[in-house]
Parts: C-alpha cells; structure tokens; sequence
C-alpha cells in the first residue's frame, strides 16, 4: 500500500517540479549573458587554482625527490628507475629467465670455486692449531685458579 501512495505522490511532485524548471528558459537574454559570464569567471578561477595546486604539488614532490636522493647517496641505495634500466639492457634479448653462461664462464665458475675450496682448506689447520692452543692456555687459566681456591 505505502509503495502505491509513494508513486502517485512522487507522479504529483514531478509535474510541480517541472512547472517550477519552466521560469529558467524565460530568463532574459542580458541575464543569460550575466550566467554565462560568471560561469567562465568562475570556470577561470578553477583553472587557476588548479594550476597553482599543479605547481605546489610539483615543488613538494621536487623538494621530497631531493630529500630521496640524498637518502640514496647515503646508503648507496640505486633508484628504482636505474634498477629497471638495468633489469631492460639484460631483458633485450627477449629472455624471461637469467642469461645461460657458456661453456667458457662455467669452466671460469668451476675453477673461482676449487680455488675458493683449496683457500679454505689451507686455512683449516692454521685456524684448529689457534683453537687448540687457545684450548690449553684456558685448561692452565682454570686449573691455576682453583688451585689459589
């Protein structure tokens, strides 16, 4: 019942409505011209406040890139767009995946690690003998402090 009394009510207010929007086609030309001269007017100062918005937002993100820069001079951080530059020289051959070494740099490869074992290796004994010895002078350390005991 509510939904049929809110549509013949709503019809009513309707034909009121647009008895009332009939005044504005009546308006004088002078008037129509004041509208349209405000409106630009008002259009203008949008645009103007919207440029001079465009110009602080430009200073600031101006002034934070400054900040960012320093920031990645300090750390040594790269910018993502020198990232991505690089990410583009190595992407050009149309490769997903990482560059596929030759024979040549994975024999390079091999021979860097038997180095790197050889390397650690010969460093081995030197660092058990250090231990060891570092092992009896604490063993001498204790036993000479309980015996004061």
């Amino acid at each position: 019942m509510d939904f049929v009394a809110k549509q013949m009510v709503g019809k009513q207010l309707g034909a009121v409505k647009g008895a009332i929007g009939s005044n504005a086609e009546e308006q004088d030309p002078e008037e129509k011209k004041k509208q349209d001269e405000e409106e630009a007017a008002i259009a203008e100062a949008r645009r103007e406040a919207e440029d001079r918005r465009k110009e602080k937002h430009q200073k600031m993100e101006a002034e934070r890139e400054v900040m960012r820069q320093g920031i990645r001079d300090k750390y040594g951080i790269k910018k993502k767009e020198e990232k991505e530059a690089e990410q583009e020289q190595m992407d050009q051959s149309g490769r997903i995946g990482r560059k596929k070494k030759t024979p040549e740099e994975m024999r390079q490869d091999a021979a860097a690690e038997e180095e790197e074992d050889e390397s650690l290796l010969g460093q081995l004994p030197v660092d058990v003998k250090f231990i060891t010895d570092k092992v009896s002078e604490i063993k001498t350390d204790v036993s000479e402090k309980c015996a004061v005991m």
